[in-house]
């Protein structure tokens, strides 16, 4: 367990290793930020966080779910967020750092995980951030109808997002429990041949009105297995925008929506449960 002492300049900090519900999770201290972590699973990168600046995103795919979470609503303004999938609860840590006042339900399902990361990096105690331990589905049952601004989905088991939370059924619940207006985005991972994405979109598509994908030109040129924003909603996105803050981004993303998002797509169909599978496992090389 990391110590540091007080009053003064911290200690070095260690490596916290600890076996939880979905394998052996590590929180490894940033050697370029004091009190900064990041958290792996099975040694692969999941979250990094820091404690003296929640508002700072290291990994390339929150940043961009960040530009999301900063147009969601008027700058400031508090939000009703559900946040499926916590890890170390970096981007719920974001929006309150950023949205004050704001309400928020982060969806966990692994409690050894949850109980790890609230121990070794606890939350500001005055945020208003509330954890259940359940799969991400079951949990958004039961979120009230309309009650999220935003809910953003970045659950991954193994590296895989889980089938059940790839359909148009899925798409229903997350539709029932958003606000008039509200935003959905989901931090989705894919290579080529870009089976899972287009499929993914298709399903968006079928059920929202507006959508958009945030994404590095590799991925979505096929070249290379990575992440991809999609963000979907009832009402006009700010495309504009996002596409400004992607493209000024330390690894600058691309911004499809319109007519080029829908060719994209290729003419895929949208994913039902009974015939939803979990997303492609990455290659080993992505962790090297």
């Amino acid at each position: 367990m990391a110590r540091w002492e007080s009053p003064g300049t911290p200690a070095a900090a260690e490596p916290v290793v600890e076996d939880v519900d979905v394998g052996r999770a590590e929180l490894v201290p940033d050697r370029d930020r004091t009190r900064a972590w990041t958290l792996l699973i099975d040694g692969a990168p999941q979250s990094h966080v820091d404690l003296d600046d929640p508002a700072h995103l290291s990994f390339e795919y929150q940043r961009r779910l960040g530009h999301v979470i900063d147009l969601a609503a008027p700058p400031g303004r508090p939000v009703q967020a559900v946040h499926l999938g916590g890890g170390a609860l970096t981007l719920a840590r974001y929006l309150a750092a950023t949205r004050p006042r704001s309400t928020q339900q982060v969806v966990e399902r692994d409690a050894a995980l949850v109980q790890l990361v609230r121990r070794e990096l606890p939350l500001d105690p005055g945020a208003r951030i509330r954890v259940r331990s359940t799969d991400a589905r079951a949990g958004l049952a039961k979120v009230p109808d309309g009650w999220a601004d935003l809910i953003v989905a970045d659950v991954f088991s193994g590296a895989r997002t889980p089938a059940h939370l790839t359909s148009a059924e899925f798409l229903d619940e997350v539709r029932r429990a958003l606000a008039p207006g509200g935003v959905y985005a989901a931090n989705l991972a894919d290579g080529p041949p870009l089976a899972h994405l287009r499929g993914q979109i298709a399903t968006a598509a079928a059920r929202f009105a507006e959508l958009a994908l945030v994404a590095d030109p590799a991925v979505l040129r096929g070249k290379r297995f990575g992440n991809a924003v999609l963000v979907a909603s009832d009402r006009p996105l700010p495309v504009a925008e996002l596409t400004r803050r992607a493209a000024s981004d330390p690894q600058p993303a691309r911004v499809e929506h319109g007519r080029a998002l829908a060719d994209f797509t290729g003419g895929a169909a949208p994913v039902t449960d009974a015939a939803a599978v979990d997303s492609p496992a990455p290659p080993p090389s992505v962790f090297r």
